[in-house]
């Protein structure tokens, strides 16, 4: 009875204390207003404040940071349902969460410590502290504030301006005591009315240094967009030395300086290849040559161990030891790179782990920061070149890299020192696939015979998706494929290339039945000519970032139809010509002997759309979509 009263009374304390947190008619008038100006959001933070401060622990010998976050949130919408949440690791900790209401009393809300996980990735020491959030009419209020302790300020690199919702007023303030040598870049402040203030405080002797700003946007909830650091304004902190006890101290003032903590990781590892002998010795036994021998290894990790993200704290940056991948047959990047070079040490080859940051990242090696790079991969020195070998990239054969690294600067262990190098860039046409459909007329179908081929990047991204499914379902996922997913589509006599085979092109052949593609009033046929129309619906009208294909894309297709007898074309459609230095597309229509040669190529140079290159794009598939929309008209000759 005394747990029920209990119970009762705080549920009336709790309905008192949301009573009086009710929006007040101005603030009612507000939302609507903000509504209006962010229509796409239900949430606006009309206040967010970061005041970052630097401490020493003696204990660890370690600088930290404390950065602590204050803001003010109304829900602009009928309703809103939130979880807010802050993410730490093995290296920081949440100290402070809670919410408010506008009246100042604690909001009770249920908070959750939980390990972060995101698919099938684990991120073994990454959490998440959380509270689902109700807002329950326009214009209600929270106020929130958390505290966050990093433990050592290798880990703290950056502070964005942007967040998941709009902003109308943001505040950055960072103390920086003088002891503390800390280098801040301002990033993507173009186009930001952002204003920076720094004084210096006597008794803290330090530099007090605030960043304002108003009016910021949401961040871009668009696929296929750039990374954030190329985007968004934020604070790249980079810190390069202290003093303490009258003894200075560096932390990353060089590039060097970075390379020098990540080998004592890698120094600090207990590696045992012996482990791998009798494997390594399986995979080359047969090998016809050196490069073979490095292939047989290269494809075993690939098809063997299971990528498996350890992202954040000291497991993003250390590597497992081989024999722990090797057992468990999964490991991270880091992990795989590891095995990689053990099981070519082995095999007798001189073979090294390798940093750098994937296109998700904006800064090179230049930047002494933990934020530059956040992949690992191998580099086995072979025939005088440096071949970049990524385990996580399956069906990617030797010597082929994918685009997420291409261009990027690489960071390769050479002892006390280090080796700065660049992933090779490929043209599109290694990437090319093809589609070539003979095709007649009968009834009211095109029928013949279709040709397929991948390479590159289009082949290897079509092994890695065919050969995660099931056993039972890939005859059925190929044809449902090869149909589009089509009902008026028959495909039969599938034959494929090898397709496990990652080194050759691979080739599909089948015969097509496409109904509904014929029909015919008097003496004129109408055929609609282009089923597949690729890239027909590629319009970026709302767009607010580039789009980043996943590789550079050339595809080659070519429709031969072989005319009835008796009949001509009664008009050829134009076709279209574009060729800059972004993409290329050419469609083409020739008449030769009794045959319509319908040509079409697809080329992204560069694999992105540029936004700045919208309007010109949009103009370009707009013509397209007009030649796709013209049927084909055959005419009784006279």
């Amino acid at each position: 009875m005394r747990k029920i009263l209990c119970l009762l009374l705080f549920a009336t304390a709790l309905c008192v204390a949301q009573k009086n947190s009710d929006p007040t008619p101005e603030e009612i008038s507000e939302a609507k207003i903000l509504k209006l100006q962010y229509p796409n959001d239900d949430l606006v933070l009309m206040k967010s404040k970061d005041f970052v401060t630097f401490g020493f622990n003696d204990k660890d010998q370690q600088v930290s940071v404390q950065r602590q976050i204050s803001e003010e949130m109304m829900n602009v919408s009928s309703r809103t349902d939130i979880q807010k949440h802050i993410f730490y690791d093995g290296q920081s900790e949440i100290v402070n969460f809670g919410l408010k209401y506008r009246n100042n009393k604690s909001a009770f809300f249920k908070i959750k410590d939980e390990a972060f996980t995101i698919e099938e990735f684990f991120y073994n020491d990454a959490r998440v502290k959380y509270a689902s959030v109700d807002f329950p009419v326009q214009g209600y209020k929270y106020f929130f504030e958390a505290t966050k302790n990093i433990f050592d300020i290798k880990y703290f690199t950056s502070v964005y301006f942007t967040d998941s919702y709009p902003i109308l007023n943001r505040e950055i303030t960072l103390v920086v005591p003088k002891w503390l040598n800390l280098e801040i870049k301002e990033m993507n402040f173009d186009g930001y009315e952002i204003s920076k203030t720094t004084n210096f405080d006597d008794k803290q002797n330090a530099d007090i240094i605030t960043y304002t700003v108003s009016g910021l946007d949401a961040v871009y909830k668009e696929e296929q967009s750039p990374g954030p650091s190329y985007l968004y304004p934020h604070l790249l902190i980079l810190a390069k030395s202290y003093t303490h006890d009258g003894k200075s101290f560096t932390l990353f003032n060089e590039t060097k300086d970075l390379y020098s903590w990540y080998k004592s990781l890698i120094d600090d590892m207990n590696d045992d290849p012996s482990v791998l002998k009798a494997k390594v010795e399986e995979l080359t036994a047969n090998a016809q040559n050196e490069e073979e021998k490095i292939r047989n290894i290269y494809y075993w990790i690939q098809d063997n161990i299971r990528y498996i993200a350890f992202e954040d704290g000291l497991a993003g940056f250390k590597p497992d030891e081989c024999q722990n991948v090797y057992k468990k047959r999964y490991g991270d990047c880091k992990g795989m790179a590891n095995l990689t070079k053990q099981m070519l040490i082995e095999a007798g080859f001189d073979a090294r782990l390798t940093w750098l940051g994937t296109k998700r990242i904006a800064y090179d090696y230049s930047t002494p920061s933990l934020s530059v790079d956040n992949h690992m991969i191998c580099t086995v020195f072979y025939n005088g070149k440096k071949i970049f070998l990524d385990g996580t990239e399956k069906f990617n054969p030797f010597g082929e890299y994918a685009e997420r690294i291409q261009g990027k600067q690489v960071m390769i262990e050479n002892g006390d020192s280090f080796i700065l190098e660049t992933v090779p860039v490929v043209a599109p046409e290694t990437n090319r696939e093809t589609h070539v459909f003979n095709a007649k007329i009968n009834n009211n179908a095109l029928e013949g015979n279709v040709s397929l081929t991948y390479s590159g990047e289009s082949r290897a991204t079509f092994l890695y998706v065919f050969n995660n499914l099931r056993t039972e379902m890939k005859n059925e996922a190929l044809e449902y494929y090869l149909k589009r997913a089509d009902r008026n589509m028959m495909v039969e006599n599938i034959k494929t290339s090898n397709l496990e085979n990652r080194d050759d092109q691979l080739s599909i052949n089948f015969s097509l039945k496409q109904d509904n593609a014929v029909s015919s009033f008097d003496d004129e046929i109408y055929i609609n000519l282009d089923h597949y129309q690729e890239y027909g619906k590629w319009i970026f009208n709302e767009r607010n970032t580039d789009y980043e294909f996943p590789h550079k894309e050339f595809l080659s297709s070519e429709i031969n139809l072989e005319l009835p007898e008796g009949y001509k074309v009664s008009e050829l459609p134009q076709g279209i010509d574009v060729n800059n230095k972004n993409y290329k597309i050419f469609i083409d229509f020739e008449l030769k002997d009794n045959m319509l040669h319908y040509r079409k190529e697809f080329v992204m140079k560069q694999a992105v759309v540029k936004k700045s290159n919208f309007k010109e794009w949009n103009e370009t598939i707009q013509s397209l979509q007009s030649i796709y929309n013209q049927q084909i008209i055959l005419v009784k000759e006279d």
